[in-house]
């Protein structure tokens, strides 16, 4: 039996990309897609993530020279939507509204009671995310929902590490007070 072939890593898609290789950006999208989209459903883009999600794959690999590998492509991609999200928002001038879950079967084997606690409980920490400054929403979202490390969340919000960390401190600080009440 033949060895398997290894997933090619991003960044030998990306030199793919810069090659000419059109099956390689097929490739990045599949990969990144789901938790870019996450990230814009969770910053409040509502009906506007899939629009939103090709414009920044779009803008991603018509400027693909500007990505430096500081960051996982992801992180950029993420950075690049968000842009474009606040760029949407402004042209629109409302306010986002921000879903927090990913709209999956809730857990049946939950009494009714807990899980209409636990459903109240989410759509009271969706509303206090959406209340946050929007910098402490960012971090906060990169952080608990993606899982990001502070480097990659200071680079994709152009600001320092520390800054970073100083932010999701003050919103996990806001959440759980507001929460508390």
């Amino acid at each position: 039996m033949p060895d398997p072939i290894p997933e090619r890593s991003d960044a030998d898609l990306i030199a793919g990309w810069r090659a000419g290789d059109e099956t390689a950006a097929s490739e990045l999208m599949r990969r990144h897609a789901r938790p870019v989209a996450r990230f814009l459903s969770a910053s409040g883009a509502g009906d506007d993530v899939e629009d939103l999600l090709q414009e920044a794959f779009f803008r991603a690999f018509r400027h693909i020279e500007r990505f430096q590998g500081a960051s996982s492509f992801r992180t950029w991609v993420m950075a690049i939507a968000g842009n474009a999200w606040k760029d949407l928002r402004r042209r629109r001038g409302r306010r986002p509204v921000l879903p927090l879950d990913d709209r999956e079967v809730p857990d049946r084997s939950a009494d009714p009671h807990t899980r209409l606690l636990e459903r109240d409980l989410e759509q009271r920490l969706g509303r206090e995310v959406a209340q946050l400054p929007p910098m402490q929403r960012h971090v906060f979202l990169l952080r608990a929902q993606q899982g990001l490390p502070y480097d990659e969340i200071a680079q994709a919000l152009e600001t320092s590490e520390g800054a970073a960390r100083v932010h999701y401190h003050q919103a996990v600080k806001r959440l759980k007070q507001a929460l508390q009440d």
